[in-house]
């Protein structure tokens, strides 16, 4: 067959794809010609048809094989906009084609030389010449096109489903793109009552009926990220895992007002998010802010807890000093708003690469982003009427005297913020709770030891 012809019978493949696009697949056309005569035609139709093997390059070979009456395509050539799979490469040269000709290069899945090359093999009993990159821009552009239009309907309806409102800032989901160690599915809610329309993200992974539950809380500047070590092991362990981002970090919402972060409002919301996920048998994973705020859920609700993992954290209860590092540590805040967070976590952590120190500045782009950085220092109770200080009370009381469910504690000795003597204050409040496990090259973010951590606390929960 004379190739200067191929760009024609392309432009027949490309109005195929064109109306497998306006059906709403993805837009790949395919043809069969004999001499010189168009005797078949296909496009996309999976979804349609609910048939996984209804590429356009299969519906064009049986629509070719019905017309001739033979399974058997001597003498046919099909034209196909994206260079076919292995599935189809492997029809093609079933049906005996003299000739394949696509359009754009498929470089994830493609069988005629992007990935593999089923064409290329000579003892395969017949050889079918294949051509490529005819009218490849054209038919690229076609396939790129159709796949923005899908991503941008996809955040509409997302944003249908979770409208951001006037007065937060929703961190763009390209910051998020192919983070290191973090390959979970986004959750999102922002129905609780609490949240007012604020779009509350989440991990949840693992089996919804599993005996157990790890709900790990992030504290602050760190996001859901911070647990990325940890998640594999209590996984593998056939467990769930739960791991909120706060409002104002991470994939959440972000108020733009320092006022809107408020303790009880942030333990309400955790509150809500327990019951409507109806998480019970739970392990409470907590460290830093995570720990202000989560030790003061279980006596809400104590029939959904079982144990506790924490680390380098406080009950901030307004009748004793907070802990000098403490006091540095928001000093520096005032000092420096607009501190690095990869940086800070790369200084007690020096074995994290550049991308993972970028993944925590990923929910940060600037500063208008940053309001729960600004407030979550000041918000730590330090007098005994300040908000949530009350309730920090309440919960030690309910640690000392109510908790019936097991407790590991682990320290990172390199923690100039919250070391050993604050977690040997707070062990002597939790009843039962053993002596410390120290980790001694660990800094304040401990999760980031987090794979040895992990599967200590399945060994030892799992008793």
């Amino acid at each position: 067959m004379n190739t200067n012809h191929d760009a024609h019978w392309m432009r027949l493949a490309l109005a195929e794809a064109q109306a497998a696009a306006s059906a709403g697949e993805v837009p790949v056309g395919a043809i069969v010609v004999q001499n010189g005569q168009v005797i078949a035609t296909g496009r996309n139709a999976p979804v349609e048809g609910h048939d996984p093997t209804a590429h356009a390059e299969i519906v064009a070979l049986r629509a070719a094989a019905q017309r001739l009456g033979n399974y058997r395509l001597d003498g046919c050539s099909l034209y196909v906009t994206l260079e076919p799979c292995a599935m189809c490469s492997g029809a093609m040269l079933h049906a005996r084609l003299a000739r394949v000709v696509y359009g754009a290069l498929e470089p994830k899945t493609g069988a005629a030389g992007s990935v593999l090359n089923l064409f290329g093999h000579a003892a395969i009993n017949h050889q079918t010449e294949v051509v490529g990159g005819v009218l490849a821009e054209e038919c690229g552009q076609l396939l790129s096109g159709f796949f923005a239009q899908r991503r941008r309907q996809q955040r509409a309806e997302a944003l249908a489903r979770h409208p951001l409102r006037d007065d937060a800032l929703r961190t763009p989901d390209a910051a998020f793109a192919n983070l290191p160690g973090y390959p979970w599915a986004p959750q999102y809610v922002s129905d609780l009552p609490s949240l007012a329309g604020l779009r509350m993200h989440y991990l949840d992974e693992g089996p919804r009926d599993a005996p157990r539950t790890w709900l790990c809380l992030h504290g602050n500047p760190a996001w859901s990220y911070l647990y990325r070590r940890m998640l594999p092991t209590f996984l593998a362990a056939g467990d769930r895992v739960v791991v909120p981002d706060l409002i104002g970090f991470g994939r959440s919402d972000k108020p733009k007002k320092e006022g809107a972060h408020q303790f009880e409002w942030h333990r309400q919301v955790l509150l809500e998010l327990i019951e409507r996920l109806d998480l019970r048998n739970l392990v409470l994973v907590v460290q830093d802010w995570g720990g202000i705020l989560g030790l003061t859920l279980p006596m809400a609700m104590p029939e959904r807890f079982g144990g506790l993992l924490v680390m380098n954290t406080l009950l901030a209860t307004g009748d004793a000093p907070l802990p000098p590092g403490f006091v540095d540590w928001r000093a520096m805040c005032r000092d420096k708003p607009l501190y690095g967070v990869g940086r800070l976590l790369a200084r007690g952590n020096p074995h994290l690469s550049p991308a993972e120190c970028a993944a925590y500045d990923a929910p940060f782009p600037d500063k208008g982003y940053r309001a729960a950085l600004r407030a979550f220092p000041e918000r730590v109770p330090a007098a005994l009427d300040d908000s949530g200080a009350a309730l920090s009370r309440a919960a030690r009381d309910f640690w000392q005297h109510q908790w019936r469910g097991r407790s590991l504690m682990l320290v990172g000795a390199q923690d100039p913020v919250l070391g050993l003597p604050t977690m040997r204050s707070l062990q002597h409040h939790i009843r039962g709770c053993p002596e410390p496990v120290v980790l001694p090259h660990a800094g304040h973010f401990v999760q980031e030891h987090g794979e040895a951590i992990a599967a200590r606390a399945v060994e030892y929960f799992g008793h």
